[in-house]
């Protein structure tokens, strides 16, 4: 993350901008390291909801995860624009590698500091806890998820 502005509250940042649910999340584009297909998912029984599998890229074994179940949204039907975003988050101080499925996964663009606001503790459909704060890009708001706290939170 970079500095734009003294002025600005929050550092601006490269992000990669996807779709899920008809909502447009921002994610670090630092830690995207690959998009893919959709490809097949083993089930893990008793894993959690939200991590119902795993899945192999380039013979490693990743967990994937729907965000969709942690913030409560419809399951949908994967598309020809579904995609996995595998990411590099910090877990317990470890990096470890984790899919997340995308409906569709946009662009590389910069959020912009001044444009990011804290999450409303009400009128939001998720927990505030998950959510870093709320960007703005034109008329549209993107959602920027706390990733880490999301894996991390029962």
């Amino acid at each position: 993350m970079t500095q734009t502005a003294a002025h600005d509250p929050r550092p601006s940042f490269e992000a990669l901008t996807l779709g899920i649910a008809g909502e447009v999340f921002a994610l670090d584009a630092n830690t995207v390291r690959e998009i893919l297909d959709v490809i097949a998912v083993t089930e893990v029984p008793g894993a959690r909801d939200f991590v119902p599998g795993l899945i192999n890229v380039r013979g490693r074994v990743v967990p994937l995860a729907d965000l969709r179940v942690k913030f409560g949204m419809e399951q949908t039907a994967k598309t020809e624009d579904s995609r996995i975003v595998v990411v590099e988050i910090d877990l317990d101080g470890e990096p470890t590698i984790v899919g997340l499925l995308a409906d569709k996964v946009f662009e590389v663009s910069e959020i912009a500091g001044a444009s990011i606001a804290d999450t409303p503790e009400t009128g939001m459909n998720w927990r505030a806890d998950y959510i870093k704060g709320i960007g703005k890009r034109g008329d549209d708001f993107i959602i920027i998820p706390d990733i880490g706290r999301i894996f991390t939170a029962d």
